[in-house]
């Protein structure tokens, strides 16, 4: 299958973090295509979620991101100096054009209450212009243009902001982000109808998904089927089914028969129905040519695949990655075995003390891959993908300036 030219850049291009969950500081480039690589409880779950905070903190409220972690304790990064604070920064790139960057800080208060002690984004339009707010502590200190609105200091302002159209864009391209840890029990089960055109996080609308594809977009569509019949043998394709009010999937199976028989969902494996959307997530959202999601990132897809199918899903993730960003979180040498996947699409990530730390891989491992010494999946089962401590922030990443104001 010839994979889709790719038209524009990586959407996230930099995540910068400071005091988020166990990652004490982490300021790291991402690109069409990027895999965070190392071992379970390494803190891989948390880079994602930090873009996941950043989504649910702007499509619901910062309280609902932050009650939906357990409170702001949950959220900032413990250690002996105690912080009171956490900050997350994303430099992005839109397919429309514009550029820019997004970054805030949120304090914590007595009894579990937080505030936003900063926030700040400068965008630049296609024209050349340059669009931007800065606020702290409740009140707005600076912007590009007039803004009649009260700035709460327990919310972000991006949100009440992006009814302007320079903001919008950005607005858009976080709150549309598809971050996923799918779960086949989730997916096996009746659903809800729904428009399908974006995949929920755990794959409870697949089905209504695949149906809005198979009407919108029949390409993607017909490429799902034929990684699906690619990753797992016989599976024909899936299709929508509706059954009274509900719907699920129903798949097609080759058993040697003159036709194919059909199977519910729920006589399919759980390596089947997360493979299946895996699949939809890497090629869904494509309305009118244009896409609704940007950015996708999926958590361990190799999980309850048979090693042997890594092969075929490394090869339709990266295929998918001409036409959106990719990141993922893996631990499996065999899906890393791709040729497709080069160093520089790995970060490594490794847990000492609690701490998490997040790079690039090693300048050692990079050169036994030039050399051709070992592949990337090699080196993971060996233990020797580590990150280059040279990128590497002591604690806190006191040199690292979420709020930078360098052009965009």
């Amino acid at each position: 299958m010839s994979p889709l030219v790719a038209v524009f850049p990586p959407f996230v291009c930099r995540v910068a973090l400071r005091y988020f969950r166990s990652i004490p500081a982490c300021d790291v480039r991402l690109g069409r295509i990027t895999a965070l690589v190392g071992p379970n409880g390494a803190g891989k779950s948390n880079f994602v979620d930090a873009l996941r905070f950043v989504r649910d903190s702007l499509r619901h409220t910062l309280e609902f991101a932050m009650q939906d972690r357990g409170g702001i304790d949950a959220v900032r990064f413990k250690s002996s100096g105690h912080p009171t604070h956490f900050g997350i920064r994303l430099d992005l790139d839109f397919p429309d054009g514009h550029s820019g960057w997004y970054a805030f800080q949120i304090a914590a208060q007595k009894n579990g209450g937080f505030v936003v002690q900063k926030e700040q984004c400068r965008v630049r339009t296609p024209e050349g212009g340059v669009a931007h707010f800065q606020a702290e502590g409740g009140k707005l200190k600076s912007a590009s243009c007039d803004v009649l609105a009260v700035v709460e200091p327990d919310r972000l302002f991006l949100t009440t902001i992006s009814a302007i159209s320079d903001f919008r864009p950005l607005y858009d391209g976080l709150t549309n982000m598809g971050l996923y840890n799918l779960n086949p029990a989730r997916i096996r089960q009746l659903q809800d109808p729904d428009p399908g055109q974006v995949l929920e996080g755990d794959g409870r609308n697949l089905a209504s998904v695949l149906r809005e594809l198979g009407r919108s977009d029949p390409q993607a569509k017909e490429r799902i089927d034929a990684y699906l019949r690619t990753i797992v043998p016989d599976v024909e394709s899936a299709e929508y089914a509706k059954i009274g009010p509900k719907v699920t999937l129903e798949f097609r199976q080759d058993v040697g028969q003159t036709h194919p028989w059909r199977f519910s969902a729920q006589s399919m494996s759980d390596g089947t129905l997360r493979a299946l959307g895996v699949l939809a997530a890497a090629f869904q959202g494509r309305v009118n040519g244009h896409r609704r999601v940007n950015l996708i990132g999926i958590e361990e897809p190799e999980v309850a695949l048979h090693p042997g199918a890594a092969e075929a899903l490394a090869e339709a993730l990266l295929a998918a990655s001409v036409g959106v960003q990719v990141l993922l979180t893996t631990h499996s040498p065999d899906l890393l075995e791709h040729k497709g996947f080069q160093p520089d699409q790995i970060l490594a990530v490794v847990n000492r003390k609690g701490r998490t730390s997040i790079a690039p891989i090693d300048e050692a491992s990079r050169e036994a891959l030039r050399k051709g010494l070992y592949s990337v999946g090699e080196l993971l089962r060996i233990g020797q993908l580590e990150p280059d401590e040279a990128q590497l922030f002591e604690e806190g990443g006191a040199q690292l300036d979420l709020f930078d104001t360098r052009p965009v």
